[in-house]
């Protein structure tokens, strides 16, 4: 006999509990096979699981889109902030400005070396420090740079700086919708456990393949065994003509 195993992701869970409650509602008031409280339970947390199960599928395509174009925004950011302090040190290097006013910027004076942008927390740290240094040197009485202006760093870091902020609010979302679909999952498993019980005692006294068909049309999912010889009509005629031979055999899901 082929044993039954319950679902292990959320479509499959799905699938079962809209399989079950969509069955008990086309079931005669006389053949109902589940108890009216498990009809109802399963019915309102169906309810429930499919609303979570979407926002989560809606979350993560969003993250997916949002993620994409982020790590543009990052590669563009990393680019101007990299190409202005190599514009910068040119300049330097030409003599159309002083290198003291390197310090400006956090950048030591005496070096071209370009620091480390790897991180996003880098770009945070030399965006502001470029930023805000390029506002003093102008301040002081010096030309602004082009080729990148420092208006145009800014565009690009501002927007940094606020798709930043949205990839942290995607993330406490997901964490959220995974925490809340972590208890779910665990719900639905429970009443899928009391359906399916229900169902198989009910068609207990069925032939094998006639109790396997029956409870598959509530959404109870059989595995066979490996080399595990497959169910057919043909068990149960052979089954039904061993009782007729011998009226004491009885057959049992049990």
């Amino acid at each position: 006999m082929p044993y039954r195993r319950l679902p292990n992701t959320d479509q499959m869970r799905l699938k079962a509990l809209q399989t079950a409650v969509q069955r008990a509602s086309e079931a005669d008031f006389n053949e109902q096979v589940l108890t009216y409280h498990t009809q109802s339970e399963a019915r309102n947390f169906l309810l429930r699981f499919e609303s979570i199960v979407s926002r989560y599928h809606d979350n993560f395509r969003t993250r997916v889109s949002s993620n994409r174009d982020y790590r543009h925004i990052v590669q563009n950011t990393r680019m101007y902030i990299s190409h202005f302090i190599q514009v910068l040190n040119l300049a330097v290097t030409r003599g159309e400005i002083k290198k003291q006013m390197k310090e400006l910027y956090h950048l030591d004076p005496d070096s071209h070396i370009l620091p480390d942008l790897s991180s996003e927390e880098d770009l945070l740290v030399w965006g502001k420090n470029i930023i805000e240094g390029e506002e003093q040197r102008i301040a002081q009485g010096g030309y602004p740079m082009q080729n990148p202006s420092i208006q145009k760093v800014k565009v690009y870091f501002d927007i940094f700086k606020d798709r930043q902020v949205d990839q942290g609010i995607h993330r406490k979302t997901e964490s959220r919708i995974t925490e809340d679909l972590t208890g779910l999952r665990e719900e639905a498993d429970r009443i899928i456990l009391d359906i399916w019980n229900q169902v198989d005692g009910y068609y207990k006294d069925l032939l094998p393949y006639a109790h396997m068909r029956a409870c598959q049309e509530y959404g109870l999912v059989y595995y066979y065994r490996s080399n595990e010889k497959r169910l057919s009509e043909e068990t149960d005629r052979r089954i039904r003509q061993e009782q007729e031979a011998q009226p004491s055999i009885r057959w049992t899901a049990e």
